[in-house]
């Protein structure tokens, strides 16, 4: 009885270890698998995490602490229009910038702060696909200008469905 006793053991400790090892992989592996694209423009390469869904393209940055300097967020939506973007929940300023279909830089905002929310949203003066938040100061910093040409990779937009 014994020996079978520690047989058993000895499985469970095994399955333990193996769900401990593949929920730290899942941990480490998380912003891999989530949309993502590699973004440059002006003089910068960031790491850009995607919006797409409504969900996602409404909480934005929204509750987050901080960006670091490589970080960004896209937000890619289905058509052109003058999408505003606002403040809500937004614990640090941003620079804002619109790309249209081609990815072209069309509008900036510089240094959009949290406390401009409930009161103020930034809209641009033309249609845009595509919105990019930084960290404030970036913009100045990476030389992002009106016309600029950005580029990303979007072989993971769309992120791994598990």
């Amino acid at each position: 009885m014994s020996k079978r006793r520690n047989t058993l053991l000895s499985w469970l400790l095994i399955v333990f270890v193996l769900i401990l090892v593949a929920a730290a992989a899942v941990y480490v592996m998380w912003p891999q698998l989530q949309p993502h694209a590699s973004l440059r423009i002006g003089d910068g390469v960031f790491k850009a995490r995607v919006a797409k869904t409504p969900k996602e393209l409404e909480k934005g940055l929204s509750g987050t602490s901080k960006l670091r300097e490589d970080q960004a967020m896209l937000f890619v939506f289905g058509h052109d229009e003058k999408w505003s973007i606002w403040m809500k929940e937004m614990n640090y300023p941003i620079d804002i910038v619109w790309l249209d279909k081609d990815k072209k830089v069309v509008h900036i905002v510089k240094n959009a702060a949290p406390e401009s929310y409930p009161y103020e949203s930034f809209t641009p003066n033309e249609d845009a696909r595509f919105v990019v938040e930084f960290p404030a100061g970036t913009v100045s910093k990476k030389t992002i200008t009106i016309g600029k040409q950005a580029a990303f990779d979007e072989n993971n937009i769309e992120g791994l469905k598990l």
